[in-house]
């Protein structure tokens, strides 16, 4: 099982928050744990075709893709992101269920180390290159803030998607 922990070992700003950050990571990950190829595949909501946790864990790690790369360093978008559309705005969750689960963590975990590296190069109040859709800039510590509150929401639905798919509650 993924060990995981919410508490700092400091007290500083910087470390409260990577390690939340890390938190809320592992518990995706942990929510992961055990579920068989099939399940991982399963959509169990009717009106939610891609809510699958194959499709989650590529969610999570293409969102902090686009949040660390494209607007905090200002890299030109790659990858499924660049495929969405009105019509299929999360094309990253779609293509996933043709991606085996373990091979979508260890890439996600993958970019979490880098991203872990690229935290301790800026300071927290370093400026995104680019702007937010109300045309303003937030510093790097929003962006930590907010990839808190989104993998912390997705944890949510992975709760309920794995508990649909084979009964396992309580990560």
């Amino acid at each position: 099982m993924t060990r995981r922990t919410d508490t700092p070992p400091t007290w500083d700003e910087r470390t409260q928050l990577t390690t939340f950050l890390d938190y809320a990571r592992d518990t995706a990950r942990a929510k992961c744990e055990g579920v068989s190829a099939e399940d991982a595949r399963k959509a169990p909501l009717p009106n939610s075709p891609l809510m699958t946790m194959c499709g989650l864990i590529s969610h999570l790690r293409w969102v902090e893709y686009h949040w660390f790369q494209v607007m905090f360093l200002g890299e030109e978008p790659a990858g499924p992101l660049t495929e969405a559309t009105d019509e299929d705005p999360d094309p990253e969750m779609r293509t996933a269920v043709d991606i085996p689960l373990p091979r979508l963590l260890a890439a996600y975990e993958d970019q979490s180390e880098r991203y872990r590296r690229l935290l301790s190069d800026y300071a927290l109040d370093a400026w995104a290159a680019r702007p937010i859709s109300d045309g303003r800039h937030v510093d790097l510590r929003w962006v930590i803030l907010h990839l808190v509150e989104e993998i912390s929401r997705h944890n949510g639905h992975l709760d309920i998607v794995r508990e649909l798919v084979d009964g396992r509650t309580g990560v």
